[in-house]
């Protein structure tokens, strides 16, 4: 999807944003999906909510909003994407949905490292109200190359 973009998957982001270049596997299935830097390192992930996201009710499906989490989120263990990371454990609290074209947000912060593992703080958001809260775990494998 990435690399193949439509006029109405790029003509309403967001100032700061920016599409991530995943033009294969699993994060090419679930895009387009964007970022943008925030001061400090820190950052936010995003996506519109579009046709191949939805459940049977036109909202972002559960599985997405998990895939979403888990991307967002682990990007806190190494914003500057040098290391390949794996999930461990990721917990979501669904406390919201988002509706078909809607732009949905999340971001992480690591609350903790031990032993190699990284344990990160979410949530995701579309405007003001909050979509899901949690938690993840996640191990650094190796430097990229």
């Amino acid at each position: 999807m990435a690399d193949d973009l439509l006029p109405e998957q790029t003509s309403d982001i967001p100032a700061g944003y920016a599409v991530l270049p995943w033009h294969r596997g699993f994060g090419r299935m679930v895009g387009p999906l964007y970022e943008r830097a925030e001061p400090g390192g820190h950052y936010t992930r995003a996506f519109r909510v579009e046709e191949h996201h939805v459940n049977g009710m036109s909202n972002a499906h559960g599985g997405m909003l998990m895939t979403f989490a888990d991307m967002a989120w682990g990007h806190a263990v190494d914003a500057g994407n040098e290391f390949w990371w794996v999930t461990v454990r990721l917990v979501c609290d669904f406390l919201s949905s988002a509706a078909l074209g809607e732009w949905v947000e999340g971001t992480g912060e690591v609350i903790g490292t031990q032993d190699g593992l990284h344990t990160v703080r979410g949530r995701i958001w579309c405007g003001e109200r909050l979509l899901m809260t949690g938690t993840g775990t996640f191990k650094v494998l190796k430097r990229k190359p």
